[in-house]
């Protein structure tokens, strides 16, 4: 895109740590700032002249007001990179009315999948039914959680974070301190300030020496966690939070939190102790303990510190913002040269042993579960999501696909390879390809896209791409004649969303009524509510029959309603 036309890129979610390993425009400044305002600096970078424009609204039912006709009919296409099938299908139909081609993709693991839309050429992303999703890819899960599915992900991603790759970190220094460190600063951005950070905490800072250590650490995380860094948030984006664009910041489904008071009289606030300080404890080879009175003895004892939100903690709202952070220099050298020789006079005297922690989900006994079950379910608190219990969290926290950023990359080329030939204007079948890859086989299969189906009703033909175009003023029996004397059709059913408007077999009474309003009238009065100010046309679901009464297949009606005097 450059200056002549523009690229409009939205997203409604946050970055989180998880996302810098797969996604490639987000670095770990980014962190907690909108995805769309930073991948639209970050692509600005790289090449100025680019015109882009970054939204932070979800595209759905609730911000049609924002996407619009106007909004749709400026488009060239769109290209859709979205987690779930009732997301892709609602684009998918807005493609479809307002006939823009859509370049629909997806990945799932090892697996990826490209699928070419174009208006008249080909089938509709909703034309074939995917099978039912079993499981949830982890790119998006972790922002805005409004499903269970998405805690528990949250809480198995913090699982790894805390226990997994630090324990790894210090088993590796340890064993090869000098080689450690070499490997660490070898990493790109500010990743070896971070590790080395985390590194010389968990060794030389604020290394645990009894249970009771764990026990202070793990009643501190529970507090940053669950009170302190939701009280930032809504800090930052209050309930009442207006986006740049005039929506509701916390709407669809987007929940707005609410932070935690710690109860010790709570079990499941004690259960995240429990398991937190004996999985930290594990790692340091410190006597565990399951005595929950004791526990709940030894947290009743710990000093939590107040919390008081930082302005200076703020998610860039603007483009020049978004700019002005990554701009930023890519580490503190001089920190990091602090961090190097601390960790380099580093003295294992005491002989420390470092248990590596790995994940396993069947192993009653190990806290695992029982730490991933009560994290998600804290969580799910914040956000007033229905828990669930160590079976269901087991079950469902098992079936998470993580995304990969190889196949991020290889569906990112290929969904840009039909761009170019959209852009380039063919209207051939034949040239255009969709793709199915799975480099865990390896396989990959390129195919052309599926003709889309044809109806007919007398001699005309129709796919999913035609509709009725009607406008002016028009009653309901304006437009049953219509049909009647112009197309030889006889309408017996007419719907509007979930409206029944007309139907043959209504009393005589009321077809009578409705057959004399307007259809603005007739759809206000059966719906009970006004048609927005930025509906320009309405969709009616229309059924016919031909002059021998047999039921035929015909397009929906698309009704321009008249401007507003």
């Amino acid at each position: 895109s450059g200056p002549s036309g523009k690229i409009i890129v939205t997203d409604m979610d946050l970055i989180e740590r998880s996302n810098l390993s797969r996604q490639f425009l987000f670095r770990p400044w980014d962190i907690h700032k909108m995805k769309s305002l930073v991948a639209s600096a970050a692509v600005k970078i790289i090449n100025p002249e680019l015109n882009i424009e970054a939204h932070e609204n979800r595209v759905g039912p609730e911000t049609e007001n924002i996407y619009d006709d106007k909004f749709f009919e400026n488009l060239d296409g769109v290209a859709n990179a979205l987690d779930n099938v009732e997301a892709r299908t609602y684009v998918d139909r807005r493609c479809v009315y307002y006939r823009k081609p859509l370049l629909e993709s997806g990945t799932l693991g090892t697996k990826g999948e490209v699928q070419v839309v174009i208006p008249y050429l080909t089938e509709s992303y909703s034309s074939s039914q995917d099978p039912p999703e079993k499981s949830f890819p982890a790119c998006t899960l972790k922002n805005f959680p409004y499903l269970i599915e998405h805690t528990l992900q949250w809480a198995r991603d913090l699982f790894e974070g805390l226990f997994v790759h630090q324990s790894q970190a210090m088993s590796s220094f340890l064993q090869d301190p000098p080689g450690f460190l070499e490997r660490t600063l070898s990493n790109q951005g500010n990743q070896p300030l971070e590790t080395l950070e985390t590194l010389k905490t968990n060794l030389l800072d604020k290394r645990p020496s009894n249970f009771e250590d764990c026990v202070t650490w793990a009643r501190l995380l529970w507090q940053d966690l669950y009170s302190n860094t939701i009280t930032q948030l809504l800090f930052n984006f209050p309930r009442d939070h207006i986006t740049s664009t005039g929506s509701e910041f916390w709407s669809g489904t987007k929940r707005c939190p609410h932070p935690l008071e710690f109860d010790v009289q709570d079990p499941m606030h004690i259960e995240f102790i429990m398991a937190a300080s004996n999985l930290r404890a594990e790692c340091y080879s410190i006597p565990t303990m399951s005595k929950h009175l004791k526990i709940s003895e030894i947290v009743q004892n710990v000093m939590v510190p107040a919390f008081v939100p930082r302005s200076g903690v703020r998610i860039d709202v603007t483009e020049a913002e978004a700019q002005a952070r990554s701009a930023a220099p890519m580490a503190d050298t001089s920190r990091l040269e602090k961090l190097q020789k601390a960790l380099r006079t580093f003295n294992n005297t005491t002989k420390l042993h470092i248990n590596v922690i790995e994940f396993e989900k069947d192993d009653d006994t190990n806290f695992h579960m029982d730490f991933i079950t009560a994290a998600s379910n804290l969580r799910a608190e914040n956000y007033e999501i229905p828990p669930a219990d160590r079976l269901k969290s087991k079950l469902i926290a098992g079936k998470i696909i993580p995304a990969i950023a190889t196949t991020t990359s290889l569906v990112a080329g290929l969904v840009c390879l039909e761009l170019f030939k959209l852009v380039q204007g063919h209207k051939k079948l034949e040239l255009f390809k969709n793709a199915y890859v799975d480099l865990a086989l390896p396989f990959s299969s390129f195919y052309e896209p599926v003709a889309p189906v044809k109806s007919k009703y007398y001699d005309t033909e129709f796919s999913l791409w035609d509709r009725f175009e009607l406008s002016g003023h028009m009653t309901l029996q304006d437009l049953v004649d219509y049909f009647k004397n112009n197309l030889k059709l006889n309408v017996t059913m007419l719907s509007q969303d979930v409206s029944m408007l007309y139907a043959f077999f209504m009393p005589e009474a009321r077809r009578k009524e409705r057959l004399a309003m307007t259809l603005k009238q007739l759809v206000e009065t059966v719906s009970k509510r006004q048609i927005p100010p930025h509906v320009k046309a309405l969709v009616f679901d229309v059924c016919c029959s031909d002059m021998n009464d047999e039921d035929v297949d015909v397009p929906y009606i698309r009704y321009e309603l008249e401007p507003t005097k």
